[in-house]
């Protein structure tokens, strides 16, 4: 897989500007200018308590900035907006809950409306299509709880797409997943993209799953952060100053090694996002 092509000069889908988070005394991030385009995959790395998921949270209007802007589209970024699909970390489905691959994905196309439902014929043939794009129309009768996580992590993106997003925000999407699912989960997200022309903010604790659709890299520790590409931040000499630490970075077979990072754990201990009621983004984004 290779990063989509460079995209035209069109309004950002996603725009932050001298965004801060504060957590209680503790800064986060500060400062932070990001512009996503259109069809861009920026992958957001970080130790472990960076923030990473935080900056979702943000994103989705969960999360109050201490200071600074985020839009998306041009306007200032609120809960529950259909402009924003979430693809969240994968929880296996409790035994015996009694949710079917489509119902779940169903959640999607209609979770967040009040009033009169969709009609029937067109709920289902979007939940078919949805299902079709993603690879689980044979999952569309199955029980949710007895599939598998990569099987679940594809009814998620179906979910995530249903109200045709702008911008698609990934939440540690590969945690738990083999890497077969993994690399399942990496080109389902990098062709819709592609497909949908979407903005995607992809939040991993580790990046070579997806190294070959990454466009761009926004790494945050120690408050600060850098953006570039990820042959220009993942880099020792970087990382070392973010850091303020010697951090090496191994370059192998394709593959890039993170070693020294000051707390050891290369992941990120942020509670992470889940579906959750109608008026909170259900089955699209939160």
């Amino acid at each position: 897989m290779t990063p989509a092509p460079a995209t035209e000069h069109r309004e950002p889908v996603l725009s932050l500007r001298g965004a801060t988070m504060r957590l209680g005394e503790r800064t986060l991030w500060q400062d932070v200018d990001l512009d996503l385009a259109r069809g861009e995959l920026v992958a957001v790395l970080g130790a472990n308590g960076s923030g990473k998921s935080t900056l979702l949270r943000a994103v989705l209007g969960l999360q109050p900035l201490a200071g600074g802007t985020a839009t998306v589209l041009g306007a200032p970024v609120r809960r529950g907006s259909r402009r924003i699909g979430l693809v969240p970390q994968q929880r296996l489905a409790d035994d015996g809950l009694p949710l079917r691959g489509r119902d779940l994905v169903g959640l999607g196309v209609d979770g967040h409306r009040w009033g009169l439902p969709l009609p029937r014929r067109g709920r289902r043939a979007r939940v078919d299509a949805l299902l079709e794009a993603v690879g689980a129309t044979r999952y569309a009768e199955a029980p949710v709880s007895t599939l598998s996580g990569g099987e679940q992590q594809r009814l998620r993106i179906a979910q995530a797409l249903a109200g045709d997003p702008d911008l698609l925000l990934c939440d540690e999407p590969l945690l738990s997943l083999d890497l077969t699912h993994q690399a399942m989960v990496a080109r389902l997200v990098d062709e819709a993209r592609r497909r949908l022309d979407l903005g995607v903010l992809f939040v991993t604790h580790d990046i070579n799953p997806i190294l070959g659709i990454v466009d761009r890299v926004l790494y945050i520790a120690g408050e600060r952060f850098r953006i570039g590409t990820p042959a220009e931040v993942l880099r020792s000499e970087v990382l070392s100053e973010l850091y303020g630490a010697e951090v090496d970075v191994l370059h192998h077979r394709g593959r890039v090694l993170v070693a020294g990072v000051p707390d050891h754990r290369h992941h990120d201990d942020d509670a992470g996002l889940a579906p959750v009621a109608a008026d909170d983004h259900r089955g699209g984004a939160r």
